[in-house]
């Protein structure tokens, strides 16, 4: 796994009437403080990609659907620069995934229904505080299976 990126599983409460799905907790060790949560949403087979957050630590969770989540590490003096890779979530996978700034992110909607992404971010969303780049962009050396 990228440095930094840590996958943790997450408590889903489920009865005949519905669940109740963990997400994180304010009193948690792994809680770096809260700027802003909000949800994004990618169909089936859709991508993404690709996002890098410079000041912002991201803590993703799936409560809707599948999702691949792609990630690639280009932070000078990494353990693990250079290196790219993904992970599903969702569904039978629910976890909390948290990605440290500097590393790439991209989505891949999977199954057949909209994903929601939820993400609480450590800093309110500024648009100034993060860069793109196209889903096949050549500079990431990673390539879309098909979903």
């Amino acid at each position: 796994m990228i440095d930094g990126v840590v996958v943790r599983p997450l408590k889903v409460f489920a009865d005949e009437r519905g669940a109740v799905l963990h997400m994180l907790r304010a009193d948690e060790p792994h809680f770096a403080g809260f700027g802003e949560i909000y949800f994004s949403s990618v169909h089936p087979g859709r991508i993404k990609a690709w996002r890098v957050h410079r000041r912002m630590t991201v803590n993703l969770a799936v409560p809707v659907g599948r999702i691949r989540l792609a990630m690639y590490d280009d932070r000078p003096g990494s353990p693990s620069n250079g290196r790219a890779d993904d992970l599903e979530m969702g569904g039978q996978d629910y976890c909390l995934v948290t990605v440290p700034p500097g590393v790439w992110t991209g989505f891949q909607g999977l199954g057949t229904v909209t994903a929601l992404i939820a993400n609480c971010a450590t800093q309110p969303h500024d648009p100034n505080e993060a860069d793109r780049r196209p889903e096949d962009d050549a500079a990431i050396p990673y390539r879309w299976p098909p979903a």
